[in-house]
């Protein structure tokens, strides 16, 4: 049975990818990413210099975290190719903690026969903080139809997908109702209006982050 497939038509704005929960990371796991990868910071391997540095154990390099990000979207994204991925490093991951990697697509659009999806992206430890931010575009087939036609050597489907985005402002009163269901908060935000309270909304201030990785090549996602 042929690998099932990931198509731009069946996804929506404020789908979220299913969690992926890795086991709780260990010291094994840390010197075998160290010979995997090349990097043998002592720091990830080493306790005891890790320990004379004013670390309280060895901890994981965030590009460890990184790949885990990188399998929940492969995961999810099958037959999809990767044109960016990014992510931002907030919080030291030691052994024994629980990464769970989370995801949300937060944008949707199509030109030209090109269609793209943006995910937002995080992980978490087993306490609920945030330990990594991130975001990724994904390139898709538009439908099974779409991927036969162009891998038979034809012209591509071709639909105009306006942007629609979980970002976007409130749309107006005239608008189509598809172009109101990107974010449950606009219909709250209208209603609010309507009846003469003010709907503005305090978001905290992240904490800038100290470190940023990018993966800026494209790839494509395992099937």
């Amino acid at each position: 049975m042929p690998a099932r497939k990931l198509y731009f038509e069946a996804i929506r704005v404020g789908d979220e990818l299913p969690a992926l929960a890795k086991a709780p990371v260990d010291r094994v796991q840390l010197a075998r990413y160290a010979g995997a990868s090349g990097d043998f910071n002592p720091v990830h391997v080493d306790e005891l210099y890790a320990k004379s540095v004013g670390m309280p154990s060895v901890y994981a390099p965030g590009m460890l975290v990184m790949g885990m990000l990188g399998q929940l979207i492969s995961d999810w994204a099958r037959g999809g190719q990767m044109r960016r991925y990014n992510v931002r490093f907030i919080k030291m991951v030691w052994p024994g903690d629980t990464v769970v990697c989370k995801g949300r697509v937060s944008d949707r659009h199509g030109s030209g026969g090109r269609y793209f999806v943006e995910i937002d992206l995080w992980a978490e430890n087993q306490k609920g903080e945030l330990v990594m931010k991130g975001s990724s575009q994904i390139q898709l087939f538009y439908s099974l139809e779409d991927e036969n036609r162009q891998r038979s050597g034809q012209s591509p489907i071709v639909v105009e997908v306006p942007r629609e985005s979980l970002s976007s402002a409130a749309a107006p009163a005239s608008a189509t109702p598809s172009s109101t269901a990107a974010s449950s908060d606009e219909g709250e935000d209208a209603d609010e209006r309507r009846a003469g309270v003010s709907s503005k909304k305090t978001v905290p201030r992240e904490k800038p982050a100290a470190k940023t990785a990018t993966l800026p090549t494209a790839k494509k996602a395992k099937k």
